[in-house]
């Protein structure tokens, strides 16, 4: 009885075309998120001390001339896109069956997750608070440290980052993204598609950094060195040629932001 009441307000979300301009809204606000961090992230190679990530991103649109009205809008989009994404996991059986159902069931509540938590970021940040990823991460992983067995599961949480990594990395080399959109076939199609390419493998690289980040800390045990994508950035400018790498992941970043506002006109949905 339950299980029918949710799969029917699944159904009724995806039935309003309200709610489908609203997931499309929460992609365009995810792509200036990205367009943000993109910068925020070259900015850094040439020596910016802002903080390279989502948190970085939402402080820097709140000191903004009505910030605070910029990061409620993106936090109302967001949520959207994310409850759409809820209510697609929920619908994940139409269209899958067995376990290829539950894998689409899964990416479509992780991606509900993910951009849930980041509207909850965005008003909160609009509400005054001013959190900073990197020293939420290092708490964080001194706690789960501190437990038996806690340096098994900041390593597979390292893991799985790296792995979704990889998800990315390889959704741009092939392109695969294009099944979720319905994309033109002239000039401007290719050149959405090219920056998705660029993007997707950009963003595979930024979350495969950080998933390094977190199993070095781990396995060293050291709270201290773990972080969020901002330290990824800053382990990557130790490398050599660690400026231009940085820069690059930058500009692709850029380039997934630009793709991603793209994608609410594209998106099937």
């Amino acid at each position: 009885m339950v299980e029918h009441g949710v799969h029917d307000a699944a159904r009724a979300v995806e039935r309003q075309p309200a709610a489908r301009a609203l997931a499309r809204g929460g992609y365009v606000a995810n792509g200036l998120v990205h367009l943000l961090i993109g910068s925020l992230i070259i900015a850094v190679a040439f020596g910016g001390d802002q903080d390279a990530d989502q948190t970085g991103a939402f402080r820097a649109v709140a000191e903004m001339p009505l910030g605070f009205v910029a990061l409620w809008a993106a936090a109302a989009l967001l949520a959207a896109l994310g409850v759409w994404h809820l209510a697609e996991g929920m619908l994940a059986s139409r269209r899958r069956e067995g376990a290829a159902a539950w894998g689409l069931r899964i990416s479509e509540w992780g991606q509900a997750f993910v951009f849930l938590f980041f509207g909850g970021l965005a008003a909160a940040v609009a509400l005054g608070a001013r959190p900073r990823a990197d020293q939420a991460a290092r708490d964080a992983s001194r706690g789960v440290l501190a437990l038996p067995g806690g340096v098994v599961a900041i390593v597979l949480v390292g893991l799985g980052v790296a792995v979704a990594g990889v998800v990315f990395a390889v959704m741009g080399v092939r392109r695969s993204f294009r099944s979720k959109m319905s994309i033109p076939d002239d000039a401007l199609g290719r050149t959405v598609a090219g920056l998705g390419v660029a993007g997707f493998i950009a963003k595979g690289i930024a979350l495969g950094s950080l998933g390094l980040v977190l199993v070095v800390a781990a396995l060293r045990a050291r709270a201290e060195d773990a972080g969020s994508l901002d330290a990824a950035i800053r382990a990557l400018l130790d490398l050599t040629l660690g400026p231009a790498i940085v820069v690059i992941i930058g500009a692709g970043l850029i380039a997934y932001g630009v793709f991603t506002v793209f994608r609410a006109r594209y998106a099937r949905l």
